[in-house]
């Protein structure tokens, strides 16, 4: 729905199954394809797994775009095909940049498998500029105790990517952004000026008012452009504030994006043809592409 004046769209997320393992895909959607660079939105959980079953992502691809993953609780083992093998904990930073290609999965290691545990988080790609878009992958894991930190009356506010609040994260982008999260209690105010070209709220629990109105998770709040906006918690509130230049549409399928509905073919056929690189460690299953 429309509203105003601080809010331009309010999107509902929907529910999508990855096979045993539900998520809430916020965008893209018909209605918001992006919000300034980023392209691709999902909130995993919060759920409870067993050691009868597993988040296991197999080995998939991602060309000209940046995946970074948040995790409220819980723990992911990322292993990709530069070599790279990192547990993603809460409150770290993993911030991958695909270029012309990378193969990555998404798996528990063995002795968190036989727990019971709660995993939690939000997933993000952001579109790289379209002269980046051919860059070299890389992977840089960022602990949580290097992610610069303000702490206000009733807020705690963590940038993870990007510049906002006077605070600039050391992760490195390509392209002007930011990515916050934010913690609320009930009653705390916060002001998010109009600093950024495209901004919005993932509300991922609790609810806030803005221009007298109520907001209760999982919504993603989309912001007037120039609008100061106040929110206020109605009750202990945890959201993401997001956003930055826009870039432009992107063409997507799958996990790939690009600029060029040719580049997007191509990376289809090379992932047919077995070309892209094999991750070390997780080189027997993968995922195939879906039929179109």
């Amino acid at each position: 729905m429309n509203t105003g004046p601080s809010i331009e769209l309010v999107i509902e997320p929907r529910g999508k199954d990855l096979g045993g393992f539900s998520v809430q895909r916020v965008l893209p959607q018909a209605r918001r394809r992006h919000l300034g660079p980023f392209v691709f939105l999902d909130h995993m959980g919060p759920a409870t797994l067993g050691p009868t079953n597993a988040m296991d992502v197999r080995p998939h691809p991602h060309i000209a775009l940046a995946t970074v993953t948040y995790l409220y609780e819980g723990e992911i083992l990322h292993r990709d095909s530069l070599g790279s093998e990192c547990s993603i904990l809460p409150g770290a930073v993993n911030w991958m940049t695909a270029g012309r290609g990378i193969v990555h999965s998404e798996r528990e290691r063995p002795e968190v498998r036989r727990t019971t545990r709660r995993i939690h988080g939000l997933q993000l790609w952001v579109a790289l500029p379209q002269d980046q878009e051919e860059c070299e992958p890389a992977f840089t894991h960022y602990p949580a105790d290097s992610l610069p930190e303000q702490r206000g009356e009733g807020i705690v506010l963590r940038v993870l990517a990007g510049s906002a609040f006077g605070l600039t994260s050391p992760v490195a982008t390509l392209s002007r952004l930011f990515y916050v999260d934010a913690g609320l209690t009930a009653g705390a105010r916060l002001s998010v000026e109009a600093e950024h070209e495209e901004r919005g709220a993932y509300l991922s629990w609790g609810s806030v008012r803005l221009d007298g109105r109520e907001y209760t998770a999982p919504l993603l709040l989309i912001f007037t452009p120039g609008v100061t906006v106040e929110l206020e918690a109605i009750e202990d509130t945890r959201l993401a504030l997001l956003g930055g230049d826009s870039l432009g549409d992107r063409h997507m399928y799958w996990n790939f994006v690009s600029s060029s509905a040719d580049r997007i073919e191509q990376a289809k056929a090379d992932w047919r043809a077995g070309k892209f690189p094999r991750v070390p460690g997780d080189e027997v299953e993968f995922i195939p592409l879906p039929e179109d």
